[in-house]
């Protein structure tokens, strides 16, 4: 028979302790609750047996949880962690976080703050606990993540990390009023964050004189950026069918090349050999390009467009003409200029033949 998972919960006042017991007793995956009244007590129990899930109350005598949650993600790196509070302390939380506690909540006061607390728990306590996702959530996305911070009508600052991008989010008081990624602010930069799939996050301090750049509820936010998700996964289904495109496997020999979209002569969709982040975007500035480059080839009677060059912090850009097909492709930052040449006259050659 397959063992259950075992879940601690830390309190030192005996009432909510069964109410916390009996609001488990509502999770899916039937785990086994076991109570500890004391910080001591808990780490004596966390000794003697394994658990999957700590949850323990912050504010108690002699060891607080905070003394206890420091002990146990140093002696119990894998187990899922949960710190429970009747205070509202943005500091507070964002040192939390910094000991790498998986969730940071006010104690639910209504039907939905239970639901919402719930179904974390059971995150971390299913399967898919252990996949990639978010730390301070995990296997929840980032959008979960926002939607917790504004329910409980927070103030913070989300600064997210996907690899060498960072973003920030600011919410004040449950609404979202302001984003940022890279060159992009605002709602955009709220799309483009959201779109992550894994990452780290850090709960930052509040910044109330923070100007208000967004205006739209974090409802409708979340909602657009639920459908730009959807949107994208679309845009990837396309993508893939060009994968039996005879110059694919040729281009898999350029390690160098992030990305090519081919503009074949008389068709109005592109051939993506490989997909960009933002593959409308990229497309409307290709075809922009070329329409610009072209006016002026035509003003100064300098013949039509070979290519174009554009070189970038993050990424070099390029454009060029294969026989009737126009290529767009992006080539990373650390190459040099004679190498980006060389290898863009490498992949026209290849699609040429």
């Amino acid at each position: 028979m397959e063992s259950r998972n075992k879940v601690l919960l830390v309190d030192d006042d005996p009432g909510l302790l069964e109410t916390y017991r009996e609001l488990l007793a509502r999770l899916p995956s039937g785990p086994e609750i076991h109570t500890a009244s004391s910080g001591a007590r808990a780490l004596a129990r966390l000794d003697s047996e394994p658990f999957r899930l700590l949850i323990c109350d912050l504010k108690m005598p002699k060891m607080d949880g905070l003394q206890v949650l420091t002990i146990v993600r140093r002696k119990f790196p894998q187990m899922r962690t949960v710190a429970l509070t009747a205070v509202t302390d943005e500091q507070f939380r964002s040192r939390i976080y910094a000991l790498g506690v998986d969730l940071f909540w006010h104690k639910p006061g209504n039907e939905q703050e239970i639901r919402l607390f719930l179904e974390c728990l059971e995150s971390f306590l299913g399967a898919e606990a252990d996949h990639p996702g978010f730390r301070g959530v995990q296997s929840k996305s980032l959008m979960d993540i926002v939607q917790l911070e504004c329910i409980s009508q927070s103030s913070s600052v989300l600064r997210i990390t996907n690899g060498d991008q960072t973003g920030r989010i600011w919410i004040q008081e449950g609404e979202v009023i302001d984003a940022d990624a890279g060159e992009l602010q605002g709602e955009m930069a709220f799309r483009k964050i959201l779109s992550w799939r894994t990452g780290a996050f850090e709960m930052l301090p509040a910044e109330p004189a923070h100007p208000r750049a967004i205006r739209q509820s974090y409802n409708g936010l979340l909602l657009e950026a639920a459908q730009a998700l959807d949107e994208e996964l679309g845009r990837q289904a396309e993508v893939n069918t060009s994968a039996d495109h005879p110059v694919v496997q040729r281009l898999s020999g350029i390690p160098e090349l992030e990305f090519a979209l081919a503009l074949e002569a008389g068709k109005a969709e592109p051939i993506v050999l490989r997909g960009p982040e933002d593959r409308d975007r990229m497309i409307a500035w290709m075809r922009t390009t070329l329409a610009d480059f072209r006016a002026v080839g035509e003003r100064l009677r300098a013949g039509p467009v070979r290519s174009i060059e554009g070189r970038g912090v993050h990424r070099n850009v390029t454009i060029a003409q294969a026989g009737l097909t126009e290529l767009c492709m992006g080539w990373k930052s650390s190459l040099t200029p004679a190498r980006i040449r060389e290898l863009t006259r490498k992949v026209t050659s290849l699609w040429a033949s």
